[in-house]
């Protein structure tokens, strides 16, 4: 009987020690598969986390404090064209800060001076000018639009009309007259030396059959002396600030004219600055589709997109 109690005892206690071995193992998965689960559920609070962060942080960007870029431009058209483009800008998270000058001298030295991000004004043969001539070291971040030069009527209504000795106004600034010389040529008026390029002045020209006497002045004054000469070469942007249309233009640069391929209204900046963030936001929102548009339909072939 003893011997019978002894074994059941036993098989008692073995059948204990497995029970409490079978115990163990299950407390130990369902800790493993608790584990695994509650790293499962914080990965993916930290997924949620990160994506909710994200989110915020877009809504801020989109809703906060727009950076803002201070670009020196002339009133037309080159303002005009700055503010068409201001909300597009804002989308990238930049607003305008138009400062705007009515000659092509301040914008320029205020650009090297840091008084301005950017400028909006001028062509690259006058920048370069520009810094050979006054130790400026400002570059263009990219070419956006063109403007076709014009002779306008002042006393005389027509260029067949031209007496012997008429007075013809000119931009005195190397780069424009030389422009305005290649238009006057081209319209056959003049004729330049053989070669004649962008750096030609007054002396280079060869023949002049009508003696016509050149009127030099700042450009941006031209507009408001033109009653008080015959004929006059006026830049597109200040031909447009004084009401003028290139449909009542006398002749406008031709397409083709090498002044049509290099004289692109450019965004300068200071050197080593084309590539910032805000620059490049500021190309692309003036290169945008809203902005072509809005040239190609307000100016009516004055202002044509380079892009």
């Amino acid at each position: 009987m003893k011997k019978v109690l002894s074994v059941i005892t036993a098989a008692a206690l073995i059948g204990a020690a497995l029970t409490a071995c079978s115990g163990g193992q299950k407390t130990e998965t369902a800790a493993a598969e608790t584990t695994a689960a509650q790293a499962e559920a914080a990965e993916t609070e930290t997924a949620e986390t990160e994506a909710a962060a994200t989110e915020a942080a877009e809504t801020e960007a989109a809703s906060g404090e727009l950076k803002t870029i201070i670009v020196g431009a002339s009133p037309a058209p080159h303002a005009e064209i700055l503010r068409a483009a201001e909300d597009v800008l804002a989308q990238k998270g930049y607003k305008i800060q138009v400062m705007e000058y009515v000659d092509y001298i301040q914008p320029n030295l205020a650009l090297e001076s840091g008084d301005l991000d950017a400028n909006y004004f001028q062509h690259l043969p006058y920048l370069e000018s520009f810094n050979e001539e006054n130790g400026t070291n400002l570059v263009s971040a990219a070419a956006i639009h063109y403007e076709p030069f014009g002779i306008y009527a002042g006393k005389t209504a027509s260029l067949d009309e031209l007496a012997d000795g008429a007075v013809v106004a000119v931009p005195n600034d190397t780069s424009n007259e030389a422009r305005a010389l290649l238009l006057l040529e081209a319209q056959g008026l003049i004729t330049l030396k053989e070669g004649a390029d962008l750096t030609v002045t007054k002396n280079d020209i060869v023949e002049n059959p009508k003696n016509l006497e050149l009127y030099e002045m700042e450009a941006a004054q031209i507009p408001r002396i033109i009653d008080d000469v015959d004929i006059a070469v006026i830049n597109g942007n200040y031909a447009i600030d004084a009401g003028f249309k290139v449909a009542d233009a006398l002749a406008v640069e031709d397409a083709e004219s090498i002044a049509a391929t290099t004289y692109g209204n450019v965004i300068a900046v200071r050197a080593g600055e084309e590539n910032d963030e805000a620059i490049q936001a500021l190309v692309e929102a003036l290169m945008s589709d809203e902005v072509k548009e809005f040239m190609e339909t307000t100016y009516e072939g004055a202002v044509v997109p380079l892009f």
